[in-house]
């Protein structure tokens, strides 16, 4: 797992196909709880492809905006991002970057493309019932996560040089 990427803009550093999105945490504490949506029966944070030419964190707000209707995400926590290793036949990888919602309200809207909402359910859910639902390719994502979400969000940014 890589904290930043040093690939091109679109790009992960490993090359290959880049789908980025957002862990959502709202709340501090033991109040935190983390966004996640279910298709079928696999649970994972909002994401999708990033489109030629688009900035990854861009890609990452309009997923999350698409996916769930949430549009006022804040990054106290600076831009630092966490990735997936490569997985599918095409060998994506995942893109998250951590994000703080201050609307708890979400809507899983319709997709053109689908005639369909993207998924099936959302739930905001504390760590450990986050940890238990993800696959484990997404532990590590949730871990950073949750470890960073923990900090004082000035404490960070001067630890690892994220604005």
């Amino acid at each position: 797992m890589r904290r930043r990427g040093t690939g091109s803009v679109g790009q992960p550093s490993g090359g290959g196909l880049l789908s980025t999105g957002a862990v959502v945490v709202r709340g501090r504490g033991p109040e935190r709880r983390y966004l996640l949506l279910r298709a079928y029966r696999n649970w994972d944070f909002p994401k999708g492809l990033v489109e030629p030419g688009e900035d990854p964190l861009e890609a990452a707000l309009r997923e999350v905006a698409e996916e769930t209707s949430l549009r006022d995400l804040r990054f106290p926590w600076g831009r630092a991002f966490r990735e997936t290793g490569p997985y599918g036949r095409q060998g994506k990888v995942a893109r998250y970057y951590l994000a703080e919602s201050p609307a708890g309200a979400v809507h899983l809207p319709v997709s053109p493309e689908l005639g369909r909402p993207e998924h099936d359910e959302w739930r905001w859910a504390p760590y450990e019932e986050a940890r238990a639902l993800l696959p484990p390719r997404l532990h590590p994502v949730l871990d950073w996560a949750h470890a960073r979400s923990g900090t004082d969000p000035g404490e960070q940014a001067g630890k690892d040089g994220s604005a």
